[in-house]
């Protein structure tokens, strides 16, 4: 893992991860980078499937590394995609996001220099966690 202190790396790393995108199918790569509470860096990209049901989104890889890896405090997320209209993360992946990185900010990217920052609770108002079970 590689140490981060600004927006600007964090978004690189996103880039740099998205080459590796397995997307043969839809063709649309998108790579993540999430930051934890120490500045750690934990990378994803998308990696389809042919049933595409079983298609797993770059932010959902890079929590899920991170958490195999025994980070639990999380800051920021960079998400980058070739678009022209910035792409938010889906609805699953806010979920998985919300879980365990709670309302960490969101940083969306793409290669024309386009970049907006939110925070997951304006992506996921009223989200469902372990408060109502």
């Amino acid at each position: 893992m590689e140490q981060m202190t600004d927006v600007a790396a964090l978004i690189e790393a996103a880039f740099r991860v998205r080459e590796n995108a397995h997307a043969p199918f839809s063709n649309f790569r998108v790579g993540a980078a999430l930051e934890d509470a120490s500045g750690r860096v934990y990378t994803g990209c998308n990696i389809e499937n042919a049933t595409y049901g079983l298609t797993v989104c770059a932010e959902r890889v890079a929590v899920f590394k991170a958490i195999s890896e025994g980070a639990r405090s999380f800051l920021r997320i960079a998400v980058v995609a070739g678009t022209d209209t910035l792409t938010p993360p889906c609805g699953a992946c806010r979920q998985i996001l919300w879980e365990f990185c709670g309302d960490i900010e969101v940083i969306l990217a793409n290669p024309r220099g386009a970049v907006e920052k939110l925070r997951l609770r304006d992506l996921l108002p009223r989200p469902f966690d372990v408060s109502f079970l």
